[in-house]
């Protein structure tokens, strides 16, 4: 069965949040749209109703019949205004009456003076209507303004436009929450991810250090035998392979131990997996391979030893690879800052393509037919999981050559 790559995960994951903030954008402005729409609505009437109350007074004002019935003015018109008006005179100097606000009678001077103010906070937002009277032989010879209407918003208007405003706010509000938890999602999926991966690599490397184990004993106890019988230099470096496969197991054995952390030279280890791959040189096909450090020769840091001489070893395999059956040079420089030990390994080798810098720790990558893509990613565990550090591809290219940068805590 054909297995999803994480890439495609986080781009279909990103997808579908994108459509989910889309959807919620575009369904919550058809709902502003929508309010809007009624208070509108809701306002083009309360216009019309403010209207009609003057243009009642200017038919009271402008009648001259004795018998005319005002209790359609007082029955319909009136109660049906359910927004803040004021009435006032032509000079805004005398208020007249007043509708639906906080105070329902005027007691004072300063009574009169903030409904004035109301008033004229009104005509910033709504213009008032004037109540004119039209010129008749007896009374006006022009179009007189008797009073001025001020009217404001009704509650029902204030309160579906604070709605509006809220919804206009809320895509925003939902995004940022759905961004959030989606955040934590992945987080908490890459978190998983990860322990998942610990686990299986603790449990393969403690497998590996068992089924070693039994092997590795048959065979010291074999070369004893040879040894008790012949004196030969071969059987040697057969013990010698034996020491190293019983170090490997121990190696192993670690991964996922509690640290074991010591005070330690890092030189004396750089110097000693630096003597082993000269002498094993000719079995990575190499011409002529140059080592040089650049150090002090006394450079403390808290480190297992075993544990990061193998990733040392894993470093110049890797260097070793990427030279081929050229000569070359690998350099180690060492640097002690205040807290830490900064060690860069680098190499004459080939270098690295762009496209794959981000893939090299990557358990399982490699540009070898027969590599297995766990050498870097070990080094990496080792130096940040294991000891706290840091390990990172510094730079790379193409014909030139790679360095890589390991910081530890001292």
């Amino acid at each position: 069965m054909q297995r999803v790559s994480s890439t495609k995960i986080k781009f279909f994951l990103f997808l579908f949040s994108f459509l989910i903030a889309v959807g919620i954008l575009i369904y919550s402005q058809i709902i502003v749209s929508h309010l809007q729409k009624v208070v509108q609505e809701i306002l083009r009437s309360e216009k019309k109703i403010a209207i009609l109350y003057a243009n009642t007074l200017e038919y009271i004002a402008s009648s001259e019949d004795p018998n005319l019935d005002y209790q359609f003015f007082f029955d319909k018109i009136i109660p049906s205004i359910d927004f803040p008006m004021i009435e006032t005179d032509a000079n805004e100097k005398i208020v007249k009456g007043f509708k639906n606000l906080d105070i329902e009678k005027l007691f004072s001077k300063n009574d009169t003076m903030y409904i004035i103010q109301l008033a004229k906070k009104m005509d910033e937002k709504i213009p008032p209507i004037l109540v004119k009277v039209k010129p008749t032989p007896t009374q006006f010879f022009t179009d007189t303004v008797l009073e001025k209407i001020h009217y404001g918003e009704s509650k029902t208007v204030l309160q579906l436009q604070n709605t509006t405003e809220k919804l206009e706010q809320l895509p925003i509000v939902e995004i940022t929450l759905g961004i959030l938890f989606i955040f934590v999602a992945y987080m908490g999926f890459s978190y998983v991810k990860r322990n998942e991966q610990n686990k299986i690599w603790i449990g393969m490397s403690k497998e590996t250090a068992h089924q070693l184990g039994t092997p590795l004993s048959s065979l010291n106890g074999w070369i004893e035998i040879l040894k008790s019988k012949f004196a030969s230099e071969e059987i040697q470096e057969m013990e010698n392979d034996v020491v190293r496969l019983n170090k490997i197991a121990e190696r192993f054995s670690k991964i996922g131990s509690k640290e074991n952390l010591k005070t330690e030279n890092i030189v004396e280890i750089i110097q000693r997996t630096k003597n082993y791959f000269e002498k094993r040189n000719s079995q990575f096909g190499t011409k002529n391979i140059q080592f040089q450090i650049q150090s002090k020769n006394i450079v403390n840091a808290k480190i297992n030893f075993e544990l990061i001489e193998w990733v040392f070893e894993n470093m110049i395999k890797n260097s070793l690879d990427a030279i081929g059956n050229n000569s070359g040079k690998i350099n180690f420089k060492t640097e002690e800052k205040e807290k830490s030990i900064e060690i860069e390994v680098s190499d004459s080798g080939k270098g690295i393509e762009g496209k794959l810098k981000k893939q090299i720790f990557t358990p399982g990558f490699t540009t070898k037919e027969r590599g297995w893509g766990l050498g870097l990613s070990l080094a990496k565990r080792i130096v940040e999981d294991y000891h706290k550090g840091k390990l990172e591809l510094q730079e790379s290219k193409i014909g030139v050559g790679t360095t890589f940068k390991m910081k530890l805590p001292k």
